[in-house]
């Protein structure tokens, strides 16, 4: 008899890679309930009663209804923010921390649900000093690193390597005359760095000569490693200039990924390595919700039906 609790997809409405994934469960006769949290409460409601079983109770968008204790899994990826246009600024700010603890408290506390990721556990993992030195601690090569707000830092720790990169800590979008932009990685030179750095914090980290990168997609029990080959800084930057090539990890990586993926508690993880002359991985950072379908059309890699079959909860015997 088929597993009538649904798949609850928590993502903003213009979500490529969730589509396909929701297709792929569709497919499966597999019942999918999307929402996405920033529609609360204009289009999408909860009523929750803390019982001794657990959180009971139902969550409602304008065409699907799902019992909150009977979810099968939570795929959660890039819901919106909560907005209340129409309040003052402190009336909105009331009513976004209510939306955030009530609702993301309710959609954090089910009973039984498979959480890739849970929202808690990506927060968390997305600290990148959390994460390089979670990385350290699982055995990765991790590139000399600096957060600093101090000038005088920032200065003698260049110096001392030589070539370095800036990197933002965390990269929200931000607007220029209409444009849609994020702070670019690049390299930096000690006279480069004024008295503006002390602003804020500041990531800095030595320069791994590389040959290429690759991009780590943990899945459950499964790993996808795919090399990127190109001649840019960060490959993020075009696309239309990268080259896929599946390939096999190093000796070491993947019980190491294990490791990593433990400590944070997560079952899905986009890793990135750089690839240095000698031929060894340099790990860079682990998005918990990073993309990764623009890779299976490239490399024939069955990322898909492996997600798919972590949120049907799928058995193999």
């Amino acid at each position: 008899m088929n597993d009538p609790r649904p798949v609850l997809v928590v993502t903003s409405l213009h979500d490529p890679t969730a589509d396909v994934v929701i297709r792929e469960l569709h497919d499966r006769d597999i019942p999918v309930v999307r929402l996405d949290s920033g529609d609360f409460p204009a289009s999408l409601s909860v009523e929750a009663e803390i019982t001794p079983q657990g959180i009971q109770g139902r969550l409602l968008t304008p065409s699907r209804t799902a019992d909150l204790a009977n979810v099968r899994a939570l795929y959660y990826r890039r819901p919106t923010g909560f907005a209340f246009p129409h309040l003052d600024e402190h009336d909105a700010r009331f009513a976004i921390t209510q939306a955030r603890y009530g609702l993301g408290g309710v959609l954090a506390s089910l009973p039984g649900c498979l959480y890739v990721n849970h929202p808690h556990r990506i927060g968390d993992a997305e600290f990148k000093p959390s994460g390089l030195a979670t990385a350290v601690d699982a055995g990765f090569l991790v590139p000399p690193t600096l957060i600093t707000s101090g000038a005088d830092a920032a200065r003698a720790f260049i110096k001392r390597h030589g070539s370095v990169i800036y990197k933002p800590l965390h990269n929200p979008v931000y607007r220029v005359a209409g444009v849609s932009n994020v702070v670019k990685v690049a390299e930096v030179s000690a006279a480069d760095i004024d008295d503006s750095v002390a602003g804020t914090a500041h990531l800095f980290q030595k320069r791994i000569p590389k040959t290429a990168d690759v991009r780590v997609t943990v899945i459950g029990d499964q790993v996808f490693c795919v090399r990127i080959d190109s001649d840019l800084l960060d490959w993020r930057t075009n696309y239309d200039r990268l080259t896929y090539t599946p390939v096999e990890p190093p000796h070491g990586i993947v019980p190491a990924l294990r490791q990593y993926m433990d400590h944070f508690g997560l079952v899905f993880g986009a890793f990135d390595f750089c690839v240095a002359e000698d031929g060894q991985w340099w790990f860079l950072e682990c998005n918990p919700s990073g993309q990764w379908y623009w890779l299976e059309p490239e490399t024939g890699l069955p990322m898909c039906t492996a997600l798919a079959d972590l949120l049907e909860r799928k058995t193999t015997t």
